[in-house]
């Protein structure tokens, strides 16, 4: 059976490219005159897609029009369509076209001269057999009922820069893998560099320094085994693209003595701009532990009948189990569920375990906090404020639960809830117009730790669902996608949990950047009372670091909500040591709730680049051992 032909020329683009795409369509039987031929790009209209062109036949740039049999063309109008954004592409033809003849929809510039500059712009990102649909209706009533397809394989453009992929935190001696990836300006693996180009990977504080050379491989990545530091210290691998004398920088790694713990890097809140998790969760999951190296990751879609219907929770939570693999990719399946502004606000409910049902507020078990908290166990479920100064879903901690809330989001993609913009902070949330969120002090992070509130900081990611859809578009102010780093014995899900419920975790806005904070010797997460240390009443020894992807401009160190000491960086690393001789009695907050007053601090670093870092808080309780009764009574009879 004679069967119609559709395919490209080129057969592939690179990522981003300008150029004149050609999809050419010989059907197997005649297309009689008036026939509509609707041309769908599939495309969202993101920057990362594929670029829409424009209809007006008497432009020369980002044009789309048919070529007809005869050697004639025609234009196209735009159709609007109800199931997706973005228009499609409608061409009626003004003759019969016979079957084995061709036509051809071209998108780009009609000068074959002008390719680069006026051409349509190819997705951003690498796809294979990237798919276009041709809808056909032969009556030409508007009644599509079939279709054809055309595929073209998007490739990764020229070697812009290097990227390696290393463990954040190593032992002394203690061996491990980097992967050395080859990408274009967006990312994408890539092969395409000059002929015989050489890439040189070195590192320094050795005894003896090693300089590889490395070629660029087909499969844009290569990864090196059994590398080592023989020293303690800070250590950054170095790549220098021999051809361009290019360099490039893997962010810092940190050698220490016999560590018991290792750093783990993911989130437990966010969407891939690229993948729709409800959409393709299996593709979605693949791009985030391979290009995006994440260690752990937890789906946040919201609890809504409407976004999240059973049948996609279903093949969500299938596939988070599949994919959950120890010592390589930890996956948490959860939910968000928003209540009521300043009582309860946003809440990402990360079950931890597989296979739990979504907790929909439609449900009268589940439509308050209060419900849900007393239906579950901190075996059962972690739940994470969000967004908590974003006025109208703010959350003022009124039901703050120290069981189940062991850490707070302190940032994501459209601001951190630290504080307010007047009180330093350095991402607000806020909006050019009135329409977007703006902040509210009744979520600050600083002033639920001022209320004994105490949690560790983790940081979400990009987000375009549930309450935060549309402001991508809008003129909200938006950020980088941020990250969580968990110091966990090993890497399964039990230990990052444990680690979490230890508030052993800090948070970033996207760099892999290191920070941490120890007092009297603990580490950070610690709660330390004076009962048992009665030191900490006169004295508290603290130490810290932050070692930046590029260099650090301010880190500062608050005690109580307020700056204790502003450090000034000279470099990419810092370290400090400094004693607080305040008496602790004198500048200790005092608790709510029946619990002794208490002093708490925490570090935040910000480099060049704007990246911020936050570790989690250490507490100091102010108790004095009072003497037993029967020595009172003793030293009575005594006198």
């Amino acid at each position: 059976m004679r069967r119609s032909i559709c395919y490209c020329e080129p057969k592939y683009a690179f990522a981003g490219r300008n150029g004149t795409w050609n999809f050419i369509y010989t059907p197997s039987n005649a297309l009689p005159k008036g026939t509509r031929l609707k041309f769908d790009l599939l495309s969202k209209g993101r920057e990362i897609d594929w670029q829409l062109p424009q209809t007006n036949m008497k432009s020369k740039s980002n044009l789309i029009w048919m070529a007809l049999p005869d050697g004639k063309t025609i234009g196209a109008e735009k159709v609007a369509t109800q199931s997706v954004v973005n228009p499609h592409f409608e061409f009626t033809l003004p003759l019969d076209v016979k079957a084995g003849e061709s036509i051809t929809i071209s998108m780009g510039s009609p000068n074959p001269k002008d390719q680069e500059k006026n051409g349509n712009n190819a997705q951003t990102y690498v796809q294979r057999r990237r798919t276009f649909y041709l809808h056909i209706d032969l009556k030409g009533k508007g009644d599509y009922r079939e279709f054809e397809t055309f595929h073209l394989d998007i490739r990764g453009d020229d070697l812009t820069s290097i990227r390696v992929v290393t463990p954040s935190m190593v032992n002394k001696n203690e061996r491990f893998d980097v992967i050395v990836r080859f990408e274009d300006a967006y990312g994408n693996l890539t092969n395409k560099a000059p002929e015989n180009t050489l890439v040189e990977l070195s590192y320094e504080q050795l005894r003896e320094n090693i300089s590889w050379k490395l070629f660029v491989p087909e499969t844009g990545f290569i990864a090196l085994p059994n590398l080592y530091f023989n020293e303690m210290g800070i250590y950054k691998i170095k790549l220098k693209n021999l051809s361009s004398g290019d360099e490039f920088l893997s962010p810092p790694i940190k050698c220490l003595s016999d560590h018991p713990k290792s750093m783990y890097w993911g989130t437990f809140h966010g969407e891939m701009e690229l993948f729709d998790a409800s959409e393709n969760i299996e593709t979605c999951l693949r791009h985030i532990r391979d290009d995006k190296t994440y260690q752990f990751y937890g789906v946040s879609p919201f609890e809504n009948e409407k976004e999240t219907p059973n049948e996609i929770w279903k093949m969500i939570s299938t596939q988070i189990a599949e994919f959950n693999e120890e010592e390589r990719f930890s996956n948490f399946l959860g939910f968000q569920w928003v209540g009521s502004p300043e009582k309860e606000g946003i809440r990402q409910i990360v079950y931890l375990k597989d296979n739990k049902p979504i907790l929909q507020k439609k449900d009268t078990k589940y439509n308050s906090l209060k419900k849900i908290y007393k239906s579950h166990t901190p075996k059962e479920i972690l739940s994470i404020p969000s967004f908590t100064m974003a006025k109208g879903v703010e959350s003022n901690f009124s039901n703050f639960n120290p069981e189940l809330e062991k850490v707070v989001e302190i940032y994501n993609s459209w601001g951190s809830s630290e504080c307010l913009k007047k009180e330093g902070n350095p991402r607000p949330i806020t909006s050019k117009s009135k329409k977007g969120y703006q902040e509210t002090s009744k979520g600050s992070i600083r002033e639920a730790l001022n209320q004994n509130h105490r949690f560790g900081f983790v940081a979400g990611g990009y987000d375009d669902r549930g309450i935060y859809e549309g402001l991508y578009d809008s003129d909200q102010v938006q950020y980088t996608p941020g990250l969580t780093a968990i110091l966990a014995a090993s890497h399964t899900r039990d230990a990052l949990i444990q680690a979490i419920h230890k508030y052993s975790c800090f948070a970033t806005t996207g760099e892999r950047m290191l920070i941490g904070i120890e007092l009297a010797q603990q580490p950070m997460g610690s709660e330390l009372s004076s009962q048992t240390k009665p030191g900490l009443l006169y004295s508290r020894h603290l130490t810290g670091y932050a070692i930046g992807t590029s260099n650090l401009t301010e880190v500062t160190l608050f005690r109580n909500g307020e700056v204790f000491k502003t450090f000034e960086p000279d470099g990419d690393t810092l370290e400090f040591a400094i004693d607080d001789t305040d008496l602790l009695e004198k500048i200790s907050l005092k608790s709510p709730d029946t619990r002794p007053p208490f002093t708490y601090y925490y570090l935040r670093a910000i480099q060049e680049d704007g990246h911020i870092a936050w570790a989690s808080p250490i507490w100091v309780d102010f108790v004095i051992e009072k003497a037993p009764a029967t020595a009172n009574r003793k030293k009575i009879k005594k006198d």
